[in-house]
C-alpha cells in the first residue's frame, strides 16, 4: 500500500537498536493522566522486525494492512495479517514484523507500568526471520 492510501501517515523511523530494517511510528495516544497506554500505528517494511521484546503489563496488536509475523519464545511463529488481533500477555518474549514479501502496518496498545513499557533484548536472527518466511501456512 502506498503511503498516500494509508489510514495513518508512516512516521518517524524507529532506532535501529530495537529493529532489523525500515519500521516507523506515528503515535495515536500518548500515556497521560487519563491513560496508562500508549498507542501508535507502527508500518514496518518488507523484511522488517522488531528485536526480540517483553512489556511488563501486555500489549495489543491490530494488524491493519499487509501481512507479517508474530512469535513468541519458544513457539511457533504465527502468520498475521488485516484484521488479526493479537493479544500478548505480560512478559512474554516475543517479536513482530513484517514478512519477507509485504509490508506490515499494526495499532501497538501498548501498557506501561512503574513508567515502564517495554523491555528490549536480542535482534532476530537472520536464520530465526528467514526459518519463520520458509514455513508453510
Amino acid at each position: 500500500m502506498s503511503a498516500e492510501n494509508s489510514l495513518f501517515p508512516l512516521g518517524q523511523p524507529l532506532p535501529q537498536d530495537w529493529f532489523t530494517g525500515e519500521a516507523f511510528l506515528t503515535l495515536l495516544v500518548g500515556q497521560d493522566h487519563n491513560n496508562e497506554f500508549s498507542a501508535g500505528s507502527v508500518t514496518f517494511k518488507v523484511g522488517a522486525r522488531t528485536n526480540w521484546h517483553t512489556h511488563p503489563k501486555g500489549q495489543v496488536l491490530i494488524v491493519i494492512e499487509g501481512e507479517g509475523f508474530y512469535q513468541e519464545k519458544g513457539n511457533p511463529a504465527r502468520k498475521i495479517t488485516k484484521g488479526d488481533v493479537v493479544n500478548i500477555p505480560e512478559n512474554i518474549e516475543h517479536w513482530h514484523g513484517a514478512s519477507n514479501t509485504s509490508t506490515m502496518t499494526h495499532i501497538a496498545i501498548t501498557n506501561f507500568k512503574e513508567g515502564v513499557q517495554v523491555a528490549w533484548l536480542q535482534p532476530v536472527t537472520t536464520e530465526e526471520y528467514a526459518q519463520v518466511n520458509q514455513a508453510t501456512y
